[in-house]
């Protein structure tokens, strides 16, 4: 029985200690405020082990839920956009919506599938080009603090790569908290939800709803699901959308945004490492959940340590974090060689940064790359 426990808990550590810098990055990124932050995370950390314990519990299989980590990505690079956060929450709101729909409406699941993976990869990758780079960008200003950070990644992406990035990332924010003074703990930061009131615009919903849903979408419930089944666990599609996606909206009044399937953190639970016997191993999930629920704990004084350091050095250790994620999406963007073109132009316009209109660059890449894709094919055939 401490199999899966000790798995359940490894997975939710790995998981929350590689995403954790994104994510803070993210909301502050969309000017949330350190109160906004701290209730973000809070709800999100509760809501997704509450929904880890329950679906796991109630199917027997080790359905782990967490945050949308390259939706968190995408985040960052929508933060350049300065809607404002009650903007962002609007557009999280309309994602826990589409998400319920995809649940409730098999077609819309299907439609998003047929997007070609390469090009959600690729818009992915593009986006958050500019993150992986900034850790080679603060190099020069703070080498004492991402050289070793860089050279701990290399050597466990060697040896033991699935601690590449949570130990590096831990090992970032170490260093990090020796370089700047420690603020006196805010007590706004202890444990609390704040309201967020959403507010609607086009900006908002092909800035932040609709790239947010394509990437969470592609990049966690898809892959969450095909990674289930290589270990013989068909997910309840239709529960975990509807459930992940109500908790979505739910959570977006607390500045919140998209909760989905785990992919990594999936595999870690579902593998035999877990336990041998497949029936069992949903109390891997359980324990991670719980942990979950533990983590919430301190999610005021993370939002008081990262408010303290250069934005900088925070986007460093994101950019370290995401290397996992880029190398993954420009792996997927890159192995159709008739679709590496409509991938080509989607990073290129996705790295640009380029914004029309208001909209960002993550809705114009992924609709380069559909017009791209369309138009090459239509060619062929």
């Amino acid at each position: 029985m401490r199999a899966p426990i000790l798995a359940g808990f490894v997975a939710s550590i790995t998981g929350t200690a590689a995403s954790i810098g994104v994510v803070l990055a993210a909301l502050t990124g969309l000017q949330a405020t350190k109160g906004q932050t701290a209730s973000a995370i809070l709800f999100m950390l509760i809501a997704y082990g509450a929904l880890s314990i329950i679906l796991s519990t109630y199917f027997k299989m080790p359905i782990s839920i967490v945050w949308s980590t390259p939706g968190a990505a995408m985040l960052v690079a929508a933060g350049g956009l300065k809607l404002g956060f009650a903007t962002a929450v609007g557009g999280f709101l309309v994602t826990g919506l589409l998400l319920v729909l995809t649940g409730l409406w098999p077609a819309l699941g299907r439609f998003v599938s047929s997007i070609p993976k390469p090009i959600a990869s690729a818009m992915l990758a593009g986006v958050i080009f500019s993150f992986c780079a900034a850790p080679f960008q603060s190099l020069v200003a703070y080498p004492l603090v991402i050289l070793p950070v860089l050279a701990i990644w290399l050597l466990l992406y060697r040896f033991a790569p699935i601690w590449a990035a949570p130990v590096a990332v831990t090992l970032a924010f170490a260093l990090i908290a020796f370089s700047v003074k420690i603020p006196t703990f805010d007590v706004s930061l202890l444990p609390h939800l704040e309201l967020v009131t959403p507010e609607f615009s086009v900006s908002g919903l092909f800035s932040i709803a609709l790239p947010l849903y394509f990437v969470t979408m592609a990049g966690q419930n898809i892959p969450g699901v095909a990674i289930m089944k290589t270990f013989g666990f068909e997910v309840p599609f239709r529960a975990a959308l509807v459930s992940t996606g109500a908790a979505t909206v739910a959570g977006s009044f607390f500045g919140g945004f998209a909760l989905n399937l785990a992919a990594i953190s999936a595999a870690l639970n579902a593998n035999e490492h877990a336990h041998k016997d497949p029936k069992k191993r949903w109390i891997a999930s359980v324990s991670g959940g719980v942990l979950y629920l533990l983590l919430a704990l301190v999610a005021g004084p993370a939002v008081g340590f990262v408010s303290a350091v250069p934005r900088e050095l925070i986007l460093a250790a994101a950019g370290v974090a995401l290397f996992p994620t880029i190398v993954s999406a420009f792996t997927s963007a890159t192995e159709e060689p008739k679709l590496r073109l409509a991938a080509i132009i989607t990073f290129l316009v996705g790295a640009s940064g380029v914004a029309v209109a208001g909209i960002g660059a993550a809705f114009w890449a992924l609709l380069a790359g559909v017009i791209v894709w369309f138009v090459t094919t239509t060619r062929d055939a």
